[in-house]
C-alpha cells in the first residue's frame, strides 16, 4: 500500500482546524499517534542503548479551557482504527499492564527476507485524566515507565502473590491530560530532577485558540473531511506495516547533532542548581532523536534522518520549554501562596476591582483581614498591582499596573497611597 499524504502531521493539523485546542497541542497529539503506529519496529542504535519512538506526552491546563481530553482523542481515535495497534488499560496496575503486554505480544521480521523474527510487546496508553493512569507515589510503577522509555529489552517484577513476572521487549507510548493542581498535589519536589518527570513532554495551555460553539458545524465540507480522515487512517496503517528497522543519521545530521550536543551541555552549566531544567536537559538529546524519527515517518518511508529533521525537532522542543515553569510552579508551595497567585491573576484579568469586593472574592482563603492586606501590599510593592482611589466615587480599587490609561481609569499619581486602606 502506498502513502496517500505527503506529510501526515500537516494534514492532521488541517483536519483538526475546526477544534478549539491550540495548534501546538494538536501537533503533539498527532506526534503521539505516529509514535503509536511505529511502535518498537524502528529505532536508533547507540551500541549500549537504543532510542525508540515511544514518547510520554502530557497536556496540562485548567479544567475545561483547552479541551485537553478532546485533544488526546483527536489522534488516538484515528490510531484505534489501525489494525494491530494495541491500547493499554485506563487504570494502571502492574497486573493490568502485564496482561496488556501479553495480549500485545507480536514479532516483526528484520532484515526483510531474512526470516529473523524480533519479538515486541507494544501498547499505547491514552488517559483523559492522568491521575487515573499514573500514581507518581507508586515507585514500582514509576520505575517501569522509566525503564521502558529508555528502551529496556526485558522487564521483570517479583511479587509475593504471583512470583516473578517477566515481559520481553515491552514498549509504551503515552498520551495524557491533567491540571496544574493535580501536578502540584501529586508530584513531589524531589521528582523534578529526573526519573519519570524528565522523560515527559509537558505542554501547558490556558487559553483556547478560538471559540467554536459547535465543532461539527464548523466543518466546511463534511464529505472532504471524511475523506481526509480515511486518508489519515490509511497512512497510519502504512506506517505501522512498512517502516521497520534502524534509522540512520546522515553525515550532516551527525555534524549538526554533535555541535548541538556540545552547546547543550556547555549552556547547561548555569542551570546545574535548577532541578526542573537539569532533569529535562539530561533527557533532551533522547527527546530530540525520538521526535526526529516521528517527524521523518510523517513524511517518508526512508529510514534516514537529516540535519534538517533534527533542526525541526529542536525547534518544536524549544517552543514548549517555556511552559515548564508554569507546569511546575506550584510544587512545594503553600495553599495560601497558590491562592494569592490566583487572586492577583483575577485582578489582572478584570483590570480593576473595588478593594472591598476583592476582599469578598478571596475571604474564604484569607479570613484574617491582615493576611489579605499582606497579599495586597506584597502585590503592590512587587509592581503587579496598584492601589488607586477613583476620584468619582472615592472608592479604592486594586488595578493591574499594565492597565491602559483612560480618563475613567487614570494612572495614580506619585502621591497616591500605596498601602491598603483601613477596613
Amino acid at each position: 500500500m502506498a502513502r496517500l499524504l505527503d506529510d501526515w502531521l500537516s494534514v492532521f493539523l488541517d483536519y483538526t482546524e475546526h477544534m478549539e485546542s491550540p495548534r501546538f497541542m494538536r501537533a503533539w497529539s498527532g506526534i503521539s499517534a505516529i509514535a503509536g503506529a511505529l511502535r518498537r519496529k524502528v529505532w536508533i542504535d547507540q551500541d549500549q542503548f537504543i532510542w525508540t519512538p515511544g514518547m510520554y506526552i502530557i497536556f496540562v491546563g485548567p479544567p475545561g479551557v483547552i479541551t485537553k481530553s478532546t485533544t488526546t482523542d483527536m489522534s488516538s481515535n484515528l490510531l484505534r482504527e489501525v489494525p494491530g495497534i494495541k491500547f493499554g488499560p485506563n487504570n494502571i496496575t502492574w497486573q493490568a499492564l502485564a496482561t496488556s503486554f501479553a495480549a500485545s505480544s507480536e514479532a516483526f521480521e528484520w532484515p526483510a527476507g531474512s526470516g529473523d523474527e524480533h519479538p515486541m510487546s507494544p501498547i499505547t496508553l491514552v488517559s483523559r485524566e492522568l491521575g487515573s493512569l499514573l500514581n507518581p507515589k507508586d515507585q514500582d510503577l514509576v520505575n517501569l515507565f522509566i525503564e521502558l522509555y529508555d528502551g529496556a529489552k526485558r522487564y521483570e517484577k517479583v511479587t509475593k502473590m504471583s512470583g516473578s513476572d517477566t515481559v520481553d521487549t515491552p514498549w509504551i507510548n503515552l498520551q495524557g491530560a491533567t491540571t496544574p493542581t493535580w501536578i502540584a498535589d501529586n508530584v513531589p519536589r524531589s521528582a523534578l530532577g529526573g526519573g519519570m518527570i524528565s522523560r515527559c513532554i509537558f505542554l501547558f495551555g490556558d487559553e483556547k485558540e478560538k471559540l467554536v460553539s459547535y465543532p461539527a458545524r464548523a466543518i466546511k465540507n463534511k464529505p472532504a473531511h471524511d475523506q481526509i480522515k480515511r486518508a489519515l487512517i490509511h497512512d497510519l496503517e502504512h506506517i505501522s506495516m512498512n517502516l521497520v528497522g534502524p534509522y540512520e543519521l546522515t553525515e550532516d545530521a551527525y555534524v549538526w547533532g554533535d555541535r548541538w550536543y556540545r552547546e547543550l551541555w556547555t549552556g547547561a552549566k548555569e542551570h546545574y542548581n535548577d532541578d526542573k531544567l537539569m532533569g529535562y536537559i539530561a533527557r533532551k538529546q533522547t527527546h530530540l532523536h525520538k521526535l526526529a524519527m516521528i517527524l521523518c515517518a510523517s513524511k517518508k518511508d526512508e529510514l534516514t534522518i537529516t540535519a534538517e529533521d533534527l533542526q525541526v525537532a529542536d525547534q518544536m522542543l524549544c517552543s514548549v520549554e517555556d511552559s515548564l515553569e508554569q507546569v511546575f510552579s506550584r510544587i512545594g508551595r503553600t495553599e495560601q501562596s497558590v491562592q494569592a497567585e490566583r487572586f492577583i491573576g483575577l485582578i489582572k484579568q478584570r483590570g480593576a476591582v473595588p478593594y472591598d469586593e476583592a476582599y469578598r472574592l478571596i475571604h474564604a482563603h484569607f479570613p484574617d483581614f491582615r493576611d489579605f492586606e499582606g497579599v495586597c501590599n506584597g502585590a503592590i510593592r512587587s509592581g503587579q498591582l496598584t492601589l488607586w482611589q477613583n476620584p468619582k466615587d472615592g472608592r479604592f480599587y486594586l488595578r493591574d499596573t499594565g492597565l491602559p490609561l483612560s480618563t475613567d481609569n487614570p494612572r495614580p499619581d506619585a502621591n497616591t497611597e500605596t498601602t491598603a486602606p483601613n477596613s
